[in-house]
């Protein structure tokens, strides 16, 4: 009896170890800010409308699909960002979800991307400016999951691959940002 209960014990702390090894991935997070030397509403200016992207480096032109939407609908407003490569025209489509221009806030979601141009999945975004003390603090964030949705990701898929592209792209967007506005004091 007493060896019965033991094999039993260890049985089902062998399934629960497999069931625990097994999971998917988790959401991870990215989250950037920056102060720059000017006022949330120029800086709103400049990013806060949805069909321009062009003060991120890496973004040769945005284009809203299909021509003649709207750039400013919830749910409505769908982008294009054709990003600036040696070859090819890689691209990422991104749809507006929320936008809040009294708080300037925007968030949006990427609806189409190859995994070799952001390794990423289910990504979605925010975007905002805020004051602080007279100057602009500008927050950008997302949540995602990596680009390999199975076990045993590749390394090029796996969850530090889809964090240090993310972060990659913010840090790139907020060098445009500085060398445009510069840095707070």
């Amino acid at each position: 009896m007493k060896s019965a209960l033991i094999g039993g014990v260890l049985g089902l702390g062998m399934i629960l170890a497999g069931a625990a090894h097994a999971h998917g991935p988790s959401r991870q997070k990215v989250q950037i800010s920056e102060v720059l030397d000017a006022t949330p509403e120029e800086v709103w200016q400049t990013i806060g409308n949805f069909d321009d992207m062009g003060w991120h480096p890496a973004v040769a032109r945005t284009e809203i699909t299909p021509e003649g939407a709207p750039a400013d609908v919830p749910d409505e407003s769908t982008r294009i960002l054709h990003l600036k490569a040696e070859s090819g025209d890689p691209t990422i489509t991104e749809q507006l979800i929320g936008l809040n221009p009294d708080k300037m806030i925007y968030k949006y979601m990427i609806t189409d991307v190859a995994v070799e141009v952001l390794p990423v999945t289910n990504y979605s975004s925010t975007l905002q400016v805020r004051d602080k003390d007279g100057k602009a603090e500008v927050i950008w964030k997302a949540g995602f999951y990596r680009g390999f949705p199975n076990n045993d990701p590749p390394e090029n898929l796996n969850d530090e691959a889809a964090i240090a592209a993310v972060t990659a792209v913010y840090e790139a967007g907020f060098q445009g940002l500085v060398q445009q506005f510069g840095k707070a004091e």
